[in-house]
């Protein structure tokens, strides 16, 4: 999570290597602020409601809606940089009977506090990091039950006893659920744990990335800048961008690098090859897709090398490569779900381990920056 060229210096000492959201959230802050980035730098409290093309001009109008003020207006750009993420509009798959169901039901992008489940016999649907990680808080507050659905493969981990996977859920009728190998259980709650959509209802169709959660993105060079490479899409003369669109390993140190590819791009400090060789690199990444599927390692080993593409491409120096780290952090979580956010990794860029918390995951019930920096030693 250290930046390389924001270091290590922002809490006064070194911290472990798992911290909690409002942690994060400080550092990311402290980031920023480094880079001389203040909230007035930040249009908030204004939705972009329309992005439209000019083929002959190559410019963008965009339309945008002050919502503090009630009022729209528009403005022309000549780069478009659509950095809106993809992990906020819930994909919510249809089950016979969930309408009529007698518990609660929600998303995993509205689960905030898994006190709220204490005592509850609790279902989750899907079997990737959100049910994971919501399988383990609930556990950890105190559900009397935790069962995950998977669609295709188990995650197989060394679950505790209160937690179990089944089949698929096939249908509901009250509070009971149904699996597909026959298999049923009364639930006071379901989560439904399936994933996001892309969404971008302020694009065009024919500029509007459409994907699923996977590495190597469809029309994007470098998986940033657009071509309109699949059937209904157009070009946009290499001025539309997406950031942090793919799945991710890497994160923070991915969209740094991205935005700094995107912004020598346009200072003309690097230069793209023809379009044809652009696409041609596209459609051969996007291929390699398939062979990713369920494998952690070769996940890990391409977006390593992606990452180092784009740091060839500038010419960027500082160490990237996490590999070893993602390999560890894989074993851990494998040898025990429950411990290895306790464990401790080797930073690139300091040359240290990070420290272990004193107090286990399991055991720590304060996330506040306060209280979660107090036990740093």
């Amino acid at each position: 999570g250290i930046n390389a060229e924001y270091g290590v210096d922002h809490f006064g000492k070194n911290i472990p290597a798992c911290p909690p959201r409002e942690v994060l959230i400080d550092y990311l802050w402290g980031y920023w602020k480094f880079h001389g980035v203040t909230e007035d730098d930040v249009l908030t409290r204004h939705v972009v409601r329309n992005v439209s093309f000019d083929e002959e001009t190559a410019t963008f109008t965009v339309k945008v809606a002050n919502m503090k003020e009630g009022v729209s207006y528009e403005e022309k750009f000549d780069r478009v940089i659509v950095a809106s993420g993809h992990f906020s509009v819930p994909h919510v798959p249809h089950f016979e009977g969930i309408e009529r169901f007698e518990g609660r039901t929600m998303h995993a992008h509205d689960f905030r506090n898994a006190r709220e489940f204490t005592g509850q016999k609790i279902l989750l649907i899907g079997a990737s990091y959100s049910a994971e990680d919501i399988a383990l808080q609930l556990y950890k507050f105190g559900a009397e039950q935790v069962t995950i659905s998977y669609r295709t493969a188990k995650m197989g981990f060394n679950w505790p006893d209160k937690i179990h996977e089944v089949p698929l859920l096939t249908k509901i009728e009250g509070k009971t659920c149904h699996f597909k190998d026959g298999s049923s259980g009364d639930y006071d709650a379901i989560i439904l744990c399936t994933g996001y959509q892309h969404h971008f209802p302020f694009l065009p169709h024919e500029l509007s990335l459409q994907s699923g959660n996977i590495f190597n993105l469809p029309n994007l060079y470098r998986n940033v800048q657009w071509y309109g490479v699949t059937e209904g899409k157009k070009d946009a003369a290499g001025r539309l961008f997406y950031l942090g669109m793919q799945d991710q390993f890497y994160t923070y140190t991915m969209f740094m690098m991205q935005g700094l590819w995107v912004a020598s791009v346009i200072k003309g400090v690097i230069q793209v090859p023809e379009r044809e060789e652009c696409v041609e690199d596209i459609e051969k990444l996007h291929a390699e897709n398939q062979g990713l599927l369920g494998e952690p390692f070769k996940q890990i080993d391409s977006q390593t090398a992606y990452l180092k593409q784009l740091a060839d491409d500038l010419g960027y120096n500082e160490k990237l490569d996490c590999a070893e780290i993602f390999y560890k952090w894989e074993h851990d979580k494998s040898e025990n779900i429950l411990t290895y956010r306790d464990q401790s990794y080797k930073s690139l860029h300091i040359d240290q381990e990070s420290p272990v918390y004193p107090i286990p995951w399991v055991k720590c019930f304060d996330d506040s920056l306060d209280g979660y920096i107090g036990q740093c030693v």
